[in-house]
């Protein structure tokens, strides 16, 4: 494993683990808390949180690791040879298909659907509590364990192959 992609693939690492804490942060208490708020004040708070992720630190570091993980795929294929290169297409293989795919397949439609929906009304009501909570914690938990598994892989991978 060359310098770079070491370094590289540490970066991934700390990136997973703080895309996975957000995403762990949200399923352990943040939803909870939410889903024990008055539903209207819970959907308000929930819509102004989706409007405000796509501000600082979360998205590019989101963005940035798929990125990573479509670079990762061939380049550890081509390249990397062994348990080395297993262990980095299977981290890139799970961060894209366990953390982007599911966003986009499941966590940013229902965030869609929330935002078109008055947060007082009675139809927001049924909708926060019948799908979204249960549904999009499940999947944002899904993500968190994603990350987890995904910054595992790339810290196995690069064991020994310290510089």
């Amino acid at each position: 494993m060359s310098s770079w992609f070491f370094i590289i693939c540490q970066l991934a690492i700390i990136f997973c683990a703080l895309v996975g804490g957000v995403f762990l942060t949200f399923s352990d208490f943040i939803m909870r808390s939410l889903d024990k708020a008055d539903p209207a004040s819970g959907i308000e708070v929930m819509q102004i949180i989706n409007r405000e992720v796509f501000r600082y630190v979360f998205i590019p570091s989101f963005f940035v690791l798929a990125g990573f993980s479509l670079f990762a795929i061939p380049y550890a294929a081509i390249t990397l040879s062994g348990t080395t290169a297993l262990l980095v297409i299977i981290a890139g293989v799970i961060y894209l298909a366990g953390v982007f795919l599911v966003t986009i397949v499941f966590n940013v439609p229902m965030n869609n659907k929330l935002a078109t929906l008055e947060h007082s009304s009675p139809q927001a009501e049924v909708y926060w509590q019948t799908t979204y909570l249960p549904d999009w914690t499940f999947w944002n938990t899904m993500r968190a364990i994603s990350c987890l598994l995904a910054a595992i892989c790339f810290m196995v991978a690069t064991i020994g192959h310290g510089f």
